[in-house]
C-alpha cells in the first residue's frame, strides 16, 4: 500500500507517515491569550447548560490551523483574525512549543465540562475526534518530542510550505509567489532553530531527511525559479540565495554533526500503546490487532493457493509480474487505468461520483519521496475543494541498476498499477475526499478532513480495491484477484511489521523475510516498506484495521436493512460522513 498525504499522527498534515511533530503559534496572538478566551467562553455558561458544540469545533479547527500556517494553506485557510497565514512558517521554537501545549491543555479543559452523551450523534463524533487529537498532540509534545529527534519534520514542512502555494491556485500566480518569497526569507531562521533543537536522530531519519532536503533545493532552484513572474524575479533571487545556503548548511549539519548522535527509531511499547489507542480509535489493543492480522495472513494465503492451482502461488505471481510497463510508460499507463476505473465505477454505480473533475496525475514531489516511494494522494483543500487534487506517482530513477528497476516494475505490474490507481484515486481516496469536501458546516468538514480517523481513510482505500474485484472489474480477472490478495497480504504484514518492529524488537532481516517469503513481495517493495516502518509508527496498521472495519460495517448495515439494502446507498451515506472513527459510524448512517 502506498502512503497518502494524510495525518494520522495527531498533528496537522506534514508527515502523515508522519510522525508529525509540533505545529506552533506563528502569528502575533499568543496561545495564552487564546486559552484565556476559551476559559472565559466556557465559564459564561449557566450551571448544567451545554456549550454550543459547533462553536467548540470551529474554535478548535481554526485555532489549530492558525498554529500551523503551512497546514492552513493546504486546507485553504488563508487568514486568521486579520493575520495572513500564507507567507509564514510554523514557529518551532521553545516558546512556541510551550504556547502550543497551553493551547491543547486549555482545550482539554474546555472539553471536560461537556458531557458527550448529551450531544447529537454528529457532534459526539466531532467531540471524540477532537479529544483524540488533543491527546495525540500532548503525547507528541511531552513524550515523543518529534521536534527534538526527527529532522524529516523540518524538511517536509519546508517542502509543503513552498510546494502547496505553487500548485494550489487559490490566488493569482503573482500573489502566490509573493507568499513563497516571504517563506523563503524565513527559511534560514527556521533551520537555525532546527539545528539548535535537534538533539539526536536515528540514522534512517537522518539519511531520509538529507535525501528529501535535496528535493527542496531542487524545488527552489529549478521548479520554482523557472515559473517566477518577471516582476518578482529579482526579489525571488534575493530570497532564494540565503534559503538555498541554509538548506545546504542543514544537510551539512545532518551529515557531520547530527549523524554523530544516533538514537533509537523504535517507539517502545508504552508510548506505542498510547499512540495506537488515540490514532486508530478501534477499541482494540495492539496485541489483539496483531493476533487478528496473523490469523488473517494464513487465511488469505489459503485463498491464494486455491486460486493459483494447479500452479504454486509464487509461480502464478511470477507470471503476472512479467506483464508490466516501462519507466517511460509508467505515467501514461496510470492515467489510462484511471479512465478505465472511472468508467467501470460509473457503469456499475458502485458509488455516486462527485461532480468536480479536479484530479491531476503528477510526479511525487521530490521532497516527499522518502516516505512515498511508490505514490500517494493529496486531497484538494477542505475549504477550497475546487482546487487541485493530486494522484502522485513516484518516478523510477533511470540511474537505478537494471535489477532494481525490474523489481519495482514487477511489483507494480499491469495489475499492481491498477490496484494502486483504485486505492489512491478511483474509487479510493480521491472519491472519498471529494465527497467529504461537501460536508457542512465547514468547521466539521475541516475537522474530519485534517484530523480524521486514519483507519476510516486507509480502510476505504483497501475496501475499494476488494469492491472492484468483487464487482467484476477487468472481466472478473483472476490475475487482478490474485494481485488483490497479494496486496491484502501486504496490508496484513503492514500491521505485523509496525507492531513487532516498534514494540517487540523485530529485526530488519526478520521483517524482510516476512515481506518476501510470507507475503510474496518483491525485494524492492519489501525494502521500501521496512524503511517506511522505521520512519513512522501507528500508521501502517490503519490499512488492516480499516479494511476489516469497513467490511464489518457493511455487514451490519446489510443485516439492518434486509431486502432494502443498496450497496451504492451504503457507500454514499458512509462517505458523506467523512473520516469519523468506524466504531461511531453506525450511529450516523441509521
Amino acid at each position: 500500500m502506498t502512503w497518502k498525504k494524510f495525518s494520522s499522527s495527531g498533528m496537522l498534515p506534514g508527515r502523515g507517515r508522519k510522525a508529525a511533530g509540533a505545529f506552533l503559534v506563528a502569528f502575533g496572538i499568543s496561545a495564552l491569550c487564546i486559552s484565556a478566551l476559551f476559559i472565559s467562553m466556557t465559564s459564561c455558561k449557566m450551571p448544567g447548560e451545554q456549550p454550543d458544540f459547533s462553536k467548540v469545533t470551529e474554535d478548535f479547527v481554526y485555532g489549530s490551523l492558525a498554529l500551523s500556517p503551512i497546514a492552513a494553506t493546504s486546507a485553504g485557510y488563508h487568514e486568521h483574525h486579520g493575520v495572513r497565514l500564507d507567507d509564514k512558517l510554523d514557529d518551532l521554537t521553545g516558546g512556541g512549543l510551550r504556547e502550543q501545549l497551553q493551547f491543547y491543555f486549555s482545550f482539554r479543559d474546555r472539553l471536560a465540562v461537556i458531557k458527550p452523551e448529551s450531544l447529537s450523534a454528529e457532534a459526539r463524533a466531532d467531540y471524540h475526534i477532537i479529544q483524540n487529537q488533543i491527546d495525540l498532540a500532548i503525547l507528541d509534545l511531552r513524550r515523543i518530542q518529534s521536534v527534538r529527534h526527527n529532522p524529516t519534520l523540518y524538511v517536509e514542512l519546508i517542502g509543503d510550505a513552498l510546494f502547496n502555494p505553487f500548485v494550489l491556485e487559490y490566488a493569482p500566480l503573482e500573489s502566490r509567489y509573493r507568499h513563497i518569497i516571504q517563506r523563503l526569507f524565513r527559511i534560514p531562521a527556521f533551520l537555525e532553530n532546527a539545528q539548535s533543537t535537534l538533539l539526536d536522530s536515528p540514522d534512517i531519519w537522518n539519511r531520509v531527511a538529507q535525501e528529501e532536503n535535496g528535493g527542496n533545493i531542487d524545488l527552489i532552484d529549478r521548479t520554482l525559479r523557472a515559473q517566477v513572474p518577471p516582476l518578482l524575479k529579482a526579489e525571488f533571487d534575493r530570497a532564494a540565495k540565503p534559503a538555498l545556503a541554509a538548506l545546504a548548511g542543514f544537510n551539512k549539519f545532518l551529515e557531520t554533526e547530527l549523524s554523530r548522535k544516533p538514537s533509537e527509531w523504535r517507539l517502545g511499547k508504552d508510548k506505542y500503546d498510547e499512540k495506537f489507542r488515540y490514532t486508530l480509535a478501534s477499541g482494540k489493543t495492539p496485541e489483539q490487532v496483531l493476533a487478528e492480522a496473523e490469523m488473517a495472513l494464513q487465511k488469505v494465503r489459503g485463498e491464494m493457493a486455491k486460486l493459483a492451482a494447479p500452479r504454486s502461488v509464487k509461480e502464478a505471481l511470477d507470471k503476472i509480474a512479467q506483464r508490466h510497463s516501462t519507466p517511460e510508460s509508467y505515467f501514461d499507463e496510470a492515467r489510462q487505468d484511471l479512465a478505465e476505473a472511472t468508467n467501470f465505477v460509473r457503469a456499475k454505480h458502485l458509488v455516486t461520483l462527485p461532480g468536480r473533475t479536479n484530479l491531476q496525475v503528477i510526479p511525487t514531489p521530490e521532497f516527499m519521496r522518502g516516505g512515498y516511494p511508490v505514490g500517494g494522494f493529496s486531497q484538494a483543500p477542505a475549504l477550497e475543494p475546487q482546487l487541485g487534487a493530486f494522484y502522485w506517482i513516484t518516478p523510477i530513477p533511470s540511474a537505478w541498476p537494471k535489477d532494481r528497476i525490474e523489481s519495482k516494475l514487477r511489483e507494480y505490474n499491469t495489475y499492481g498499477l491498477q490496484e494502486l490507481t483504485i486505492h489512491e484515486a478511483m474509487p479510493g481516496h480521491y472519491v472519498q475526499f471529494e465527497i467529504a469536501n461537501n460536508v457542512e458546516p465547514k468547521s466539521r468538514r475541516v475537522l474530519r478532513n485534517i484530523y480524521g480517523n486514519g483507519a476510516y481513510v486507509e480502510g476505504w482505500g483497501v475496501y475499494a480495491q476488494q469492491l472492484m474485484s468483487d464487482a467484476g472489474y477487468l472481466n472478473n480477472s483472476v490475475e487482478l484477484r490474485l494481485t488483490l490478495l497479494k496486496q491484502l497480504l501486504r496490508v496484513i504484514s503492514n500491521t505485523i511489521l509496525d507492531i513487532r518492529l516498534q514494540t517487540m524488537n523485530m529485526t530488519e532481516p526478520e521483517a524482510l523475510d516476512l515481506m518476501i517469503n510470507d507475503t510474496f513481495q518483491e525485494k524492492e517493495e519489501a525494502a521500501a516498506k521496512v524503511q517506511r516502518a522505521e520512519l513512522s509508527s501507528c500508521q501502517l496498521p490503519a490499512y488492516f484495521v480499516g479494511w476489516r472495519g469497513w467490511l464489518d460495517l457493511r455487514e451490519e448495515y446489510k443485516k439492518r436493512k434486509g431486502a432494502a439494502f443498496n450497496l451504492a446507498e451504503f457507500h454514499d451515506r458512509s462517505l458523506k460522513e467523512s473520516a469519523v472513527p468506524l466504531s461511531l459510524l453506525p450511529q450516523l448512517i441509521r
